[in-house]
């Protein structure tokens, strides 16, 4: 197992000539196999991969909810796996922010973004610093809202 990195540590010590970086932005929250599906899918990829955890605030602005799992023990779970270069906090919804920080080649997302206004200015944003997006199929029988959903049903 790749031993793990402080981002800064990390971006210094290894030369972007070592391939493709690529970025999974998200929330992380009651991890589950559509996460694990997205996070192997966008490993195989690239070479390196980097992972934002969003913040408490970003996403209850983003969602309207506070997350069931504190950020924490979200980045603390996502850094664990061995597929996940590095993590980084993301604290806005602007991945331009994130670009700043990490300079990533490729950010990866699900489908569910594909086509829909969000989706269309992450492409735009990312085509302006000459990175890409690419979708992946999303796992429609497992989310955190059906796990949300489920586990309040109890």
């Amino acid at each position: 197992m790749p031993r793990q990195l402080r981002l800064d540590e990390w971006i210094h010590t290894t030369p972007t000539a070592q391939g493709v970086l690529g970025y999974v932005p998200g929330a992380w929250d009651r991890f589950h196999i559509g996460h694990l599906n997205i996070l192997k899918r966008a490993r195989a990829l690239c070479d390196r991969l980097v992972v934002g955890v969003v913040t408490d605030e970003e996403l209850f602005a983003a969602k309207g909810k506070m997350p069931m799992v504190p950020l924490e023990e979200r980045v603390r779970v996502v850094a664990a796996m061995d597929i996940v270069d590095a993590v980084v906090v993301d604290f806005s919804t602007s991945k331009l922010d994130v670009w700043d920080r990490v300079h990533f080649d490729v950010l990866f997302k699900g489908d569910d973004w594909k086509g829909t206004t969000k989706g269309d200015r992450l492409e735009k944003e990312m085509a302006s610093v000459g990175a890409s997006v690419q979708y992946f199929p999303y796992t429609a029988h497992t989310s955190s809202t059906a796990l949300r959903q489920i586990l309040a049903q109890r």
